[in-house]
């Protein structure tokens, strides 16, 4: 059975007309109407999609049309109907985060890969570090840090040198950026469900913004991350291209 499919490209003009060339083929149905969202692009493009979308509760296939393609398969218009219907799940669950800024105002978004405090001027962050409410770091001087998901592990994390999760693992990287103190800690790997806060120390002279995956929110000073375990995300892989593999083979590079 043909399902119904809902085709979202990127800016580029090849995802452009590849959208264009497979609506005429499959037909053209909005993200609302189809069976299954298929996102043509490359990660960044597909997070957004994953957020503008999640209220649908649909599946995405990605197919990549970009510079990164973790999250998306090869591209290939070839028996498109056919490779969805073979296609494995994969449920992704996203972080919670809660930024109160300077002015006292409070900030919610969800990232499906990481949250990341980030220093905004030439002076190291002095951030202050908890654990379901105890204090792990009592000063850490560094250009920031970031908590991770599963998904998210071999994004930003690995280029900052955390370690990679297998999917399914039921924990969380917490990764310093560039830390000068304490010079021998170089992050922690938590419990799925642990709750992660972050107090900005000397927010005025050391300004901090925090980013959920592209949402980003400037001035804060307290950041707290947690798994949402009741928000889900689907999405697609071929059998031979499944997400899981990749975050295997990632640690082999």
């Amino acid at each position: 059975m043909n399902r119904r499919l809902a085709f979202l490209h990127s800016n580029l003009d090849a995802a452009r007309k590849t959208a264009a060339r497979l609506r005429t083929i499959h037909g053209e149905y909005s993200p609302e109407q189809a069976d299954i969202i298929v996102v043509l692009g490359g990660d960044g493009f597909m997070l957004r999609a994953l957020h503008q979308y999640s209220h649908l509760r649909k599946p995405f296939y990605g197919m990549k049309h970009g510079t990164v393609g973790f999250l998306l398969n090869q591209y290939d218009e070839e028996d498109l109907q056919t490779r969805l219907e073979h296609a494995e799940a994969v449920t992704l669950h996203p972080l919670t985060m809660t930024a109160v800024d300077v002015h006292g105002k409070q900030h919610k978004a969800q990232a499906i890969n990481e949250v990341s405090l980030w220093r905004q001027s030439n002076q190291a962050a002095h951030l202050r570090i908890k654990v379901n409410d105890v204090v792990r770091v009592t000063q850490l001087v560094a250009d920031g840090i970031l908590l991770s998901t599963a998904a998210g592990s071999t994004a930003y994390n690995l280029s900052v040198r955390g370690p990679i999760l297998p999917l399914g693992t039921d924990a969380l990287a917490l990764t310093p950026i560039s830390p000068f103190r304490p010079r021998r800690w170089n992050g922690a790997i938590l419990p799925g469900l642990a709750r992660v806060e972050v107090e900005v120390l000397d927010a005025e002279k050391r300004p901090v913004s925090a980013t959920a995956d592209a949402h980003e929110v400037r001035d804060v000073l307290s950041v707290s991350m947690r798994l949402t375990t009741t928000t889900e995300y689907t999405l697609l892989f071929d059998p031979d291209h499944s997400l899981e593999e990749r975050i295997l083979q990632e640690q082999f590079l």
